[in-house]
């Protein structure tokens, strides 16, 4: 296996001999680490889209959940709820996907996650050129799926379902269909 060379230091190296406890999503914004439980309907819409997505990509491509992303940036280190890896990326010389490996990101927005999903991580997944950026959110029942990252920080397009119908992933000369008839609504 090749390893990748980072030019930047990972956030993550924060947390390298850090003793934390474990039930909580940790992540780094703005330098800070921050650490969220997950909430019930968060758990549940993951454990309904995971399989279908790991089923398709039948090995062309990883999915990876809740696992440390390095990103061009010592103030960020994202682990999406659900990330699509490119087949045949490499991990880095710390074993861990680079961000350019990535062809989509996938996160469930919670009220603690709010801001960081539609502002912070819309912004850094933008500029940092990853195709394809969705947003699924159990309080008003849909999922936005963003594509064509601008290096400005924002997506040039986007594209609204809501829950009950299919979600589907444009990647690189494939597609993969996620049901959403099963997510839970958070009407709460």
């Amino acid at each position: 296996m090749t390893t990748i060379e980072m030019d930047v230091q990972s956030a993550w190296d924060a947390l390298e001999n850090a003793n934390l406890p474990g039930g909580y999503r940790v992540e780094i914004t703005e330098g800070k680490i921050i650490m969220t439980p997950q909430g019930e309907s968060q758990s549940d819409i993951l454990l309904e889209a995971a399989p279908q997505i790991k089923q398709q990509l039948a090995g062309h491509g990883k999915l990876l959940s809740d696992v440390m992303i390095d990103f061009p940036s010592h103030l960020y280190g994202y682990a999406p709820d659900l990330a699509v890896v490119a087949p045949g990326s490499e991990r880095n010389s710390r074993g861990r996907f680079e961000w350019h490996s990535l062809e989509a990101v996938l996160e469930v927005v919670s009220k603690s996650t709010r801001d960081n999903d539609f502002t912070k991580k819309f912004r850094m997944y933008a500029e940092c050129a990853i195709p394809l950026y969705v947003i699924i959110d159990p309080s008003d029942n849909t999922c936005t799926i963003h594509s064509r990252p601008t290096r400005t920080g924002t997506y040039a397009e986007q594209e609204q379902i809501a829950f009950g119908e299919d979600l589907v992933l444009h990647l690189s000369g494939r597609e993969i269909v996620v049901k959403t008839d099963g997510f839970p609504r958070d009407d709460r």
